[in-house]
């Protein structure tokens, strides 16, 4: 009866171990920008990823034309001067370098990110194409959003 009763803690151990295991997303991560003293935020756009996904396996997706394509997409409506923070929705990845740039025409602007991943957009209104550079562990990510700063 011992010899039973251990077998069937050992098996019943066994058994749940495999139900608590968690699940890992091996995919980029959603990437959203909220703004400092606010509750809202949006989410930013894929376009050029260069990732190892589960096992290895290679997950790509290439976007010609970015400042085209975003040009496309919903505009995204934030204060001049407004402060926002980089949020990724998960993190199973070793962030290597994260940086920001603004697109007004041809001209590329550097934005300015400190250690928690936030930066400030220009006083100048206008419309811009933002561009988040994510490079990891893992692989590359390219975001991007359709700006207009009013």
């Amino acid at each position: 009866m011992r010899y039973v009763k251990s077998l069937i803690c050992l098996f019943l151990t066994i058994a749940l171990t495999g139900c608590i295991s968690e699940d890992y997303d091996f995919t980029p991560p959603t990437v959203t920008l909220m703004e400092t003293d606010s509750v809202d935020s949006v989410e930013l756009t894929e376009t050029n990823i260069d990732w190892r996904g589960e096992n290895g396996k290679p997950l790509e997706k290439e976007t010609k034309e970015v400042i085209d394509f975003t040009r496309e997409q919903k505009e995204l409506t934030f204060p001049s001067g407004q402060q926002v923070d980089v949020l990724f929705d998960s993190e199973d990845f070793a962030v290597e370098e994260l940086r920001a740039f603004l697109w007004l025409g041809n001209e590329k602007l550097q934005l300015d990110m400190d250690e928690n991943r936030s930066f400030t957009f220009p006083r100048g209104k206008g419309s811009y194409v933002l561009e988040v550079d994510l490079q990891t562990d893992r692989g590359s990510a390219q975001y991007v959003g359709n700006i207009v700063i009013q």
